[in-house]
């Protein structure tokens, strides 16, 4: 596996703000995971979803909560927390700082898969 420069990883824009480097993976799907960087901005939220395999997010920089299918209530999270979502777990977070989140994410598939909770937009 080659080494990968951050800096040499363009920026894809999410909704609502947010920017998202793969790291890892690929449009030919030639490796079994996915990782990234998602810097989200103040206010930004992922809306409840869910994807059909294992998500592990870990918060870098910034503060926010997050909700997670099965938990009561919110979780506040920042920097040093590590979100283990299993499959199909609908899960969410929110930006609460007043600065951007940083968060490193890995999907256990080749391929970015999200489904939209469609009776909540958080």
């Amino acid at each position: 596996m080659p080494i990968v420069q951050l800096n040499d990883v363009p920026k894809e824009s999410f909704p609502n703000g947010a920017t998202y480097q793969t790291i890892v993976g690929d449009d030919d799907r030639s490796t079994p995971v996915r990782v990234g960087i998602q810097i989200s901005p103040p206010g930004y939220s992922t809306g409840t979803h869910s994807h059909p395999y294992m998500e592990v997010v870990s918060v870098l920089e910034g503060e926010g909560e997050a909700w997670v299918e099965g938990e009561d209530g919110t979780i506040r999270i920042g920097p040093g927390t590590t979100l283990v979502l299993p499959p199909n777990v609908k899960h969410g977070f929110r930006v609460t700082g007043d600065k951007p989140m940083k968060t490193h994410g890995v999907h256990a598939s080749p391929t970015r898969i999200v489904d939209r909770d469609p009776e909540r937009n958080d």
